[in-house]
């Protein structure tokens, strides 16, 4: 199909290659089907990815589904203009619990001990913190395997308890805005402001590929970082570089971070 061969030339060399060719195949059974087809959990960037294969199939909508209105992890719906109903995201909410009292668990925590299981990541939406525990964003086919089968997380027992989708509680994110100079705008240089950590320690991050920025995998230090684009540091949150300010007078750039907590 034209569709198909213009998407994937426009992905290639990307390293999103193989999601597109995913995407195409789901909105070209759409296109035959004359219903809906939904993908598993995707970030931000792969929305993106959606966003761009949808574009090129003018009678296919794109909508989205992540349990509560600011989920980052959604799963996305290639529906036809011709469907006249209401598509099924087969998204499955839960609390996890456990005795706060004693057990101090992170998002690391959580997410380690859902993959501990042997679940790939694409099944699961966002955790969420709330004071009874963590809520998880599932697909709706593996709900009962987790309840039968995350018991504990690292030496805390917990338990799992269904939610209602009303009952789910979006996701609360504290943002500390950091003002920073660096001598480039180079992904090291940028990482270590946003984080507080040196240079030489967030390039060894970045060589040991705990460093992503706009969801994807570093390429390398020195890789290129311009406004609005979002890093992540393995168990360190989310920064954002909201603004370039200009350079000093020793040719440094004065950068605006946020930080989202």
């Amino acid at each position: 199909m034209a569709e198909r061969d213009k998407i994937r030339k426009y992905f290639q060399g990307s390293g999103d290659e193989e999601l597109a060719a995913k995407l195409i195949d789901l909105a070209e059974r759409v296109k035959r089907s004359n219903t809906f087809r939904v993908t598993e959990f995707l970030d931000p960037h792969e929305q993106n990815t959606a966003k761009i294969v949808a574009a090129n199939f003018p009678d296919i909508a794109l909508v989205t589904d992540g349990g509560f209105p600011n989920a980052e992890r959604v799963k996305a719906a290639f529906v036809s203009d011709g469907f006249r109903g209401v598509p099924d995201f087969g998204i499955a909410a839960y609390l996890v619990a456990w005795d706060k009292r004693y057990y101090d668990l992170g998002h690391r925590d959580v997410l380690g001990a859902f993959m501990g299981m042997g679940c790939r990541r694409e099944i699961l939406g966002d955790i969420v913190f709330v004071p009874e525990g963590a809520q998880l964003v599932i697909d709706q086919a593996f709900g009962n395997y987790l309840e039968s089968n995350l018991t504990d997380i690292g030496a805390a027992s917990v338990t799992v308890t269904p939610l209602e989708r009303g009952a789910l509680q979006a996701r609360e994110e504290k943002v500390k805005i950091i003002s920073a100079t660096v001598a480039a705008l180079r992904l090291d240089a940028v990482a270590a402001a946003g984080y507080g950590t040196s240079r030489s320690r967030m390039a060894d991050e970045i060589k040991s590929q705990n460093v992503k920025i706009n969801w994807k995998e570093a390429k390398n230090a020195a890789q290129a970082v311009a406004e609005g684009d979002v890093l992540s540091f393995r168990g360190r949150g989310r920064v954002e570089l909201a603004e370039v300010r200009g350079t000093t007078k020793k040719g440094r750039f004065s950068i605006t971070l946020k930080r989202y907590i």
